[in-house]
């Protein structure tokens, strides 16, 4: 049996039907979107650990802090978000909202890790910094591990070189 083809539209029915279609494309767009993470826009800066490249998405703003990784169903292996607050303090990390299994490492000034926090998705317990940092990297639950790279490993990249 063949199918016959549709029968044309009146132009007012077809463009009605055109606006529908334009509609449900932008909304099917957007909910990926939303299924990637509400940061993808953010600046981004390449750090190093070891021969190891980073490419750190930066959260900078309050509300980009207060976002962080949520709600994003994955991240590729060498991506993470550096943390950047105005002064070093104790920093305390919780994963509410948060999807992914990460590992924190809370960072000095000079680019060591001070400590690592391995944190579940959707936990409410806190994770902090051994001593005040000004610099926290989340990446992957597993990332640090596997590289061999502990507490006083040193970061390299741009907000840890001294002029």
């Amino acid at each position: 049996m063949t199918a016959l083809p549709p029968a044309p539209l009146p132009s007012t029915a077809a463009a009605r039907l055109a606006r529908r279609a334009a509609a449900a494309l932008t909304l099917v767009a957007s909910v990926l979107a939303a299924q990637e993470g509400p940061q993808l826009d953010l600046r981004r800066v390449e750090l190093s650990a070891g021969l190891h490249r980073i490419d750190a998405q930066v959260a900078l703003a309050p509300r980009e802090r207060q976002i962080g990784l949520m709600h994003r169903k994955q991240m590729p292996q060498h991506e993470g978000m550096l943390f950047v607050f105005e002064q070093p303090a104790r920093q305390c990390f919780w994963m509410k909202d948060t999807l992914l299994p990460l590992t924190a490492a809370f960072v000095a000034d000079d680019g060591s890790i001070v400590n690592l926090e391995d944190m579940q998705p959707r936990a409410l317990d806190e994770h902090c910094s051994a001593k005040p940092v000004r610099y926290v990297l989340e990446m992957n639950q597993g990332w640090f591990a596997q590289r061999g790279i502990r507490a006083g490993a040193k970061l390299g990249g741009a907000p840890f070189q001294r002029p």
